[in-house]
């Protein structure tokens, strides 16, 4: 009873561990569970144009803060012989390109990647606002102001729904005098942009500007788009100055939050930025691994991904083999199947991965058999056991080299492989087979060499899945759930399937007689 308790605990534990670690890289790291899942990955492209005038050039330029739901996969910076530093600032990031002097037009670049998580819940931004100053406004904007205030003020119960009713208000599309004279049609985004602002201030809210720019494939020569962030006392909430709808759109990229400027060139005239986008598609596992090793993950930073692609290669290989372990425990225990020795199957289907299923049978009976000849001739000369092994062996080589050099011949080239075949096992599986058809005959040779072949080519089948070699590569934990499966079984007692139909018509024969 003690002992069966300190099993199942183990179980437990193993399967806890394995299962946790499995569910912590697929929910909090983000790998995924398939291996056919794709991320979408945005490259925005940041084209700064300005003239020159041939004294020393600072050009400084806003770039997208950090985002919990975002991965920033690279950041380029390009420009001809400039230096370049990025600055923080007031928690916010500035490129800085510097040249001590420069004449006519000048260009430089900002490129950067970036995809979005599909399992992270976006978080507002926790910076404290500033107090709200009120605006130096002339007395005809200033009355014009104050009574849309107070019209709105009457329809709104908060922050939150007054800048909604104030936006509305003043995208109405039948609106006032006061309203008219306010947004000024013939003004661009940035006039709206402020002319909320300092309403906003004037009621004692405090907002800021936020400007984006909408992810859309095949965009160029874009433009930032202008929101208003307010805060309500707890949090910051995002609206768009054109409807007065609250929250964060889809594919929206916040590249500046606050009212400093997005571009500042000393030394130059005539900047301007612009903006082109493009969308490609990458698999999830290959950005989530990449983004993990750069941010020195430890669960990954010590791990298989840590290894040169040669030892990775390697072990994907090796992470398989317990797949075709508890498949032959399944067989044998379970199902009843008698095989010929353990890991042989589990030999004979790495085998088969290299040889391909039909090509590496055909070897395997071919070198099974003519060895089960040879060592049936050399079983008449009385040798030693060690002689005689050492004899088959030499013999198994000497039919695998024959049976690649032929293959060469008429060009087979899945038949060369066959020097994966695992030589001293199969050496000893002729052996065996030969002391086992001495002994109890060919009838027993048959049903466990039968049952290692169907064993292998089951556990061959699992092996080349897809789906199981990308899991047991990238979630080798699966090791741990595979342990504890084995040992479960192996408590296993009862009848197998085999004997369940074995004794079938002995079951048969008690019913008759009872009836």
């Amino acid at each position: 009873m003690k002992t069966d308790t300190r099993l199942y605990s183990a179980v437990i534990l193993i399967l806890f561990v394995g299962i946790g670690l499995i569910l912590y890289k697929h929910l909090v790291l983000g790998f995924p569970l398939m291996p056919d899942d794709k991320k979408f990955v945005w490259t925005i492209e940041a084209k700064i144009d300005f003239q020159a005038q041939g004294d020393p050039v600072i050009v400084s330029f806003a770039l997208p803060p950090d985002e919990p739901h975002l991965t920033f996969m690279e950041e380029d910076f390009a420009s001809s012989d400039y230096g370049f530093s990025e600055l923080i600032s007031n928690n916010e990031r500035r490129g800085q390109w510097s040249k001590r002097t420069a004449q006519g037009a000048q260009t430089a670049y900002y490129r950067l990647s970036v995809y979005e998580h599909g399992n992270i819940v976006q978080i507002p931004p926790s910076d404290e606002p500033v107090p709200p100053q009120k605006p130096e406004l002339d007395e005809l904007f200033m009355t014009a102001s104050l009574t849309l205030i107070e019209k709105v003020r009457a329809k709104s119960a908060n922050s939150e729904i007054f800048t909604r009713e104030l936006i509305q208000t003043l995208n109405s599309k039948s609106p006032n005098q006061n309203q008219r004279l306010l947004r000024n049609d013939k003004a661009g985004q940035d006039h709206k942009t402020n002319l909320i602002l300092d309403i906003l201030a004037l009621e004692g809210i405090s907002a800021r500007v936020v400007r984006g720019l909408f992810l859309e494939d095949g965009r160029r020569r874009q433009s930032l788009t202008n929101y208003v962030e307010i805060h309500d006392g707890e949090r910051w909430i995002l609206f768009n100055q054109d409807t007065g709808q609250s929250g964060k759109p889809k594919n929206f990229l916040i590249w500046q939050r606050g009212g400093q400027s997005l571009l500042d060139v000393v030394g130059g005239v005539n900047s301007q930025v612009s903006f082109s986008i493009i969308k490609n598609t990458h698999s999830t596992r290959s950005l989530v691994v990449n983004s993990n090793l750069n941010e020195q993950a430890s669960i990954i930073d010590f791990s298989i991904y840590s290894l040169p692609i040669e030892q990775q290669n390697a072990f994907k290989m090796i992470l398989l083999l317990p797949i075709g372990a508890l498949v032959v425990v399944i067989m044998r225990i379970l199902i009843g199947i008698r095989t010929s020795g353990t890991f042989m199957p589990i030999l004979i289907a790495l085998a088969l991965i290299q040889t391909t299923l039909f090509t590496g049978i055909i070897i395997f009976l071919t070198v099974v058999g003519i060895g089960l000849m040879i060592r049936s001739y050399l079983s008449r000369l009385n040798l030693l056991l060690v002689a005689r092994i050492s004899a088959v062996i030499i013999v198994v080589i000497t039919i695998i080299a024959s049976i690649s050099i032929i293959s060469h011949k008429i060009g087979l080239s899945q038949a060369l492989t066959v020097t994966f075949f695992p030589m001293i096992i199969l050496a000893w599986t002729i052996e065996r087979m030969s002391v086992l058809w001495e002994e109890d005959g060919p009838r027993e040779v048959l049903i466990q060499g039968a049952g290692s072949l169907l064993t292998a080519i089951i556990a061959y089948l699992f092996m080349t899945n897809r789906t199981v070699e990308y899991l047991t590569f990238n979630f080798p934990e699966l090791m741990l759930v595979n342990l504890a499966m084995i040992l479960i079984l192996g408590q296993y007692t009862g009848y197998r399937l085999t004997e369940l139909y074995r004794f079938h018509s002995m079951g048969q024969d008690n019913a008759t007689d009872k009836h």
